[in-house]
């Protein structure tokens, strides 16, 4: 496989590391709030071209509480790896779950974590470090605990071979094409729901330009103006 790969759902895997909310309670590199979504959504984007997700947590009864619902929503059988490392590397059943969906040719590890400069940062060198594998780091569905620490982390990643992408950026190369009707219309409406200001003007585009019926379920009345002067 090449960086110069374009990411596919084949040759793509994705994992979610301590998406927590007691390590988002400590981020301050991105509103956490634009972190969910942005997590939610690439979970989304993961489940529509069906590619192979891990979720794994650490301390969830002791320190860092449960796996975002929403998250958990999108996959409701998915196993959750618990692990005491930071570095989910060190976890046995992490790295089985990556290897063995390395062997079916995904070698491209997608990963959305926090915190970027703790657990992001050691999980991508030691697995870089170990196998023959590639991480895709996705700067925002991860945070740090400041702008400085999540901006530094990324540098040394990327030093050490790590790509840089945006959640949006791994869904449109996922469907890559719009004649690919069997995930056009969920991707249009995951992009909808989560891509803000981009998806506000598919909604445009739908209703004002293609006069597609709204997607909201409103039934009350439009009243006409009245002017008082």
């Amino acid at each position: 496989m090449s960086k110069l790969d374009v990411l596919t759902p084949l040759n793509s895997q994705m994992i979610f590391i301590d998406q927590q909310p007691q390590m988002a309670f400590g981020v301050q590199s991105i509103d956490r709030q634009t972190l969910k979504n942005n997590v939610v959504g690439l979970a989304k984007a993961s489940k529509i071209f069906d590619v192979p997700t891990t979720i794994t947590t650490v301390e969830t009864d002791a320190f860092s509480g449960h796996t975002f619902p929403e998250l958990l929503d999108v996959f409701p059988l998915a196993p959750i790896l618990e692990r005491s490392s930071m570095n989910s590397w060190d976890d046995q059943n992490v790295r089985d779950a990556l290897l063995a969906n390395a062997a079916k040719g995904a070698t491209k590890v997608v990963v959305a974590g926090l915190w970027t400069e703790v657990c992001n940062c050691t999980f991508a060198l030691s697995c870089l470090a170990d196998t023959d594998l590639e991480i895709y780091m996705v700067s925002d569905a991860s945070g740090g605990t400041t702008k400085e620490a999540h901006d530094q982390a990324m540098a040394r990643m990327m030093q050490a071979g790590v790509v840089p992408v945006t959640w949006q950026q791994v869904l449109l190369e996922w469907q890559r094409d719009w004649a690919r009707r069997d995930t056009y219309d969920a991707v249009m409406d995951l992009v909808r729901e989560h891509s803000g200001a981009y998806g506000m003007g598919v909604d445009y585009a739908y209703t004002m330009v293609h006069k597609a019926s709204s997607r909201s379920a409103h039934s009350g009345t439009r009243l006409d103006p009245v002017p008082t002067m």
